[in-house]
């Protein structure tokens, strides 16, 4: 993995426990929702990591579209996966998008040390 990747992660890390200093009930709640929303349930944990790429596309989110991109990479996703699921949230989001969905094809290049 890309010097990029491993430098989000730590950095998101890092943002996370200053958050959680600080955290009351209602900030961890809605942490603890986050992860829950994304285990395994009736739909696969790799589909959802889909949908929330598909949604952090939309919304313009690189910090969101970067996590998503990593864990779909951790749960197996292909190439053709993560190229329909950018194309949905293409569709969805509109040309406005295409910074993005540059940005996030280059991270998923990289996730997959191309």
């Amino acid at each position: 993995m890309s010097d990029r990747i491993e430098t989000f992660g730590r950095e998101r890390e890092r943002l996370n426990e200053i958050v959680m200093k600080y955290a009351g009930m209602p900030i961890k709640r809605f942490y603890s929702l986050d992860s829950q929303v994304y285990r395994e349930g009736a739909l696969p944990e790799k589909t959802k990591e889909m949908l929330g790429l598909v949604g952090s596309l939309v919304l313009r989110c690189d910090d969101c579209i970067t996590y998503h991109l990593v864990r779909c990479h951790e749960c197996g996703a292909t190439d053709a996966e993560i190229e329909e699921a950018l194309s949905i949230g293409l569709i969805v989001g509109g040309s406005i998008v295409i910074p993005h969905l540059r940005r996030a094809f280059e991270t998923w290049d990289t996730l997959k040390g191309l």
